[in-house]
């Protein structure tokens, strides 16, 4: 079996975007966060994705955000730039974006209704404007995502699509056969894979990207690639809470993280913009108690 190239291999976190009062980006909590983050020992940071509320922001937000995350991480850990957008043009400005700021790689969501060589024509022209290295992401949140034929298709035709972001239902069968039909040679990842770490460590999935709780995740990885798997399952199971509360819906997870950063000092807000929704007073005292959960959990890894 060939090795998977050099993507980074661990928890990969999804981050968010932080928001002064006023909604102007808040970037001393960006390099607050990242620093934190590095130091948890992720492997990267993902950025501009669904969890960064990258489809709020402006593009000159986008560059300043993308800015912020590089220099603080000053190629300790790679940064993957979100460059996904419902309009080809605005992927090939942040793709280019993205090359200029000296990001490693890039992510770009499978475009809706975008296939075989329709999808191969614009991934070619992302990969000339945009960093050496593409993770593509199969989005589909009722689905099983892009056919297994499209995605070794797109693996023989670019040497920059090197990793594949899985978030589709029952990702677990598609990480194996995506793992079988690239000969292990495509990095393969989890968005939604928190939920089931334990079956995407047994299937070979190289990296997951969560939100938080970076320390946490990753001494499970650790934990299982040291053959302590017994340990790695006691430690995923105390997770249960966070993930019974936070992956309900999309709009609870960002809200939920956000509250957690700022109570872990990194976040001076919680706010997050039009668009993801609010939670009501019964939903807001179980998020209180879940991020005391969590933070408890968080000291005990040491």
């Amino acid at each position: 079996m060939s090795a998977a190239p050099a993507f980074p291999r661990g928890v990969v976190p999804s981050m968010n975007t932080p928001f002064h009062d006023d909604g102007s980006v808040d970037l001393a909590s960006i390099r607050r966060c990242a620093e934190a983050t590095i130091q948890a020992g992720a492997a990267g940071m993902l950025i501009l994705a669904v969890a960064g509320e990258g489809s709020s922001l402006s593009a000159i937000e986008k560059r300043q955000v993308t800015q912020a995350f590089i220099k603080q991480a000053a190629g300790r850990v790679p940064v993957i730039v979100g460059c996904s957008s419902s309009a080809a043009p605005e992927r090939l400005t942040l793709a280019s974006m993205a090359r200029e700021l000296g990001a490693p790689a890039m992510l770009c969501q499978v475009p809706d209704g975008m296939s075989g060589d329709a999808l191969a024509s614009h991934l070619g022209e992302l990969a000339q404007v945009g960093p050496p290295l593409l993770m593509l992401q199969d989005l589909d949140w009722a689905g099983a995502g892009l056919a297994l034929e499209d995605i070794t298709l797109l693996q023989r035709r670019f040497k920059a699509f090197q990793a594949i972001k899985i978030e589709v239902v029952l990702p677990g069968p598609k990480y194996s056969a995506v793992l079988a039909a690239s000969n292990g040679a495509l990095h393969v990842s989890g968005g939604w894979a928190a939920a089931q770490m334990m079956e995407a460590l047994h299937r070979g999935v190289h990296a997951f990207m969560p939100t938080a709780l970076d320390r946490v995740y990753g001494r499970i990885f650790s934990l299982f690639h040291d053959g302590q798997i017994d340990a790695a399952r006691a430690l995923h199971a105390r997770l249960a809470p966070v993930l019974a509360f936070s992956n309900q819906h999309i709009g609870v997870s960002i809200r939920f993280f956000k509250h957690l950063r700022q109570r872990e000092g990194l976040f001076d807000t919680a706010l997050c913009r039009p668009g993801v929704p609010a939670l009501d007073v019964h939903q807001m005292r179980e998020l209180d108690a879940t991020v005391a959960y969590a933070l408890a959990l968080q000291s005990d890894i040491v």
